[in-house]
Order: C-alpha cells, then sequence, then structure tokens
C-alpha cells in the first residue's frame, strides 16, 4: 500500500503468506485419512523431506537476509 512503511508492508505481505501456508498444510493433513488414501513411508519420507528442505532453507534466507557490505 502506498504510504506504509517497510515494517507495515512486511506485517500485511508475512501475514496473508502464513495464512496461506498453515492453510496448505492443514489440506495435507488431510491426506492421512486412511478411508480416502493410502501411501508408504517412503512417500511420506519424501514429503516431510520436502516441507523440512524448504523450510530450513526459508529461515537461512532470513538469517542471511542483510546485505554484506563490500570489503577488500
Amino acid at each position: 500500500m502506498k504510504g506504509e512503511t517497510k515494517e507495515q508492508r512486511f506485517k500485511r505481505v508475512a501475514e496473508r503468506r502464513v495464512r496461506r501456508v498453515l492453510d496448505s498444510l492443514r489440506s495435507l493433513a488431510q491426506c492421512s485419512n486412511k478411508r480416502m488414501y493410502n501411501w508408504n513411508e517412503e512417500q511420506l519420507k519424501k514429503v516431510w523431506d520436502a516441507i523440512d528442505f524448504t523450510l530450513k532453507s526459508c529461515q537461512e534466507d532470513f538469517k542471511n537476509a542483510e546485505p554484506e557490505e563490500f570489503q577488500f
């Protein structure tokens, strides 16, 4: 929004994006219904590995968010 601070923009955008992530995880959890779906441990491992990798990558992005200053 015009005239908003970087912090205000972060809060607005991050809240919406976090809600979408949480909604997606809730939707994924519905796949745990054994009456509707069948899976094996190998498939679950791939799912959790993909989620873990992406979450850790996102955390690293925030840790390394400070721009590096030029130095000789």
